[in-house]
């Protein structure tokens, strides 16, 4: 994959706790000499307050798809998307960057899911399997796969 490859992570809702941010920074630190990754939170929003859960999914899903660049190729991260192992997973990043695609946006849904728009928005649903991850650990769990997917295309060691 090469190093000019631009890859987002669209999450809804801040990472409270100081141990989520940490693991991600750590990720992300390490992710730097591959590729030039960023997180964008966008506020998730109370269904209280939104008028219901499909009321807070469209608010989310709004401010998510402005923070998706035009162009970009959008995975969204969803159970019943495709599982891939860590080598496929590889192996589908380096096809994105050989087919031209070197912007890639992730999204990561709020507890809720994601409304319809952001669902028809992405070009490929990614499942990280059938159970459901709380959107802070599935943020974590996707940048320790993106480095993991750079250090495989690579053919360099990652300890395990």
């Amino acid at each position: 994959m090469p190093v000019g490859m631009t890859i987002r992570i669209v999450a809804v809702g801040k990472l409270k706790e100081r141990f989520w941010r940490e693991a991600c920074q750590e990720y992300l630190k390490r992710l730097g000499g591959y590729a030039q990754v960023s997180v964008v939170e966008v506020a998730d929003v109370s269904p209280g307050s939104a008028g219901g859960v499909e009321a807070a999914r469209e608010k989310e899903g709004h401010a998510v798809l402005a923070a998706i660049p035009e162009g970009s190729y959008v995975m969204l991260l969803a159970i019943e998307g495709k599982q891939l192992s860590s080598v496929e997973f590889s192996l589908r990043l380096d096809k994105l960057a050989l087919e031209g695609e070197s912007d890639v946006t992730f999204v990561i849904g709020g507890s809720d899911g994601v409304c319809e728009a952001v669902q028809q928005r992405a070009d490929q649903q990614l499942s990280f399997g059938r159970i459901t991850l709380p959107h802070n650990l599935a943020r974590v769990v996707l940048l320790e796969q993106l480095y993991r997917a750079f250090k495989i295309s690579r053919r360099e060691p990652y300890h395990k």
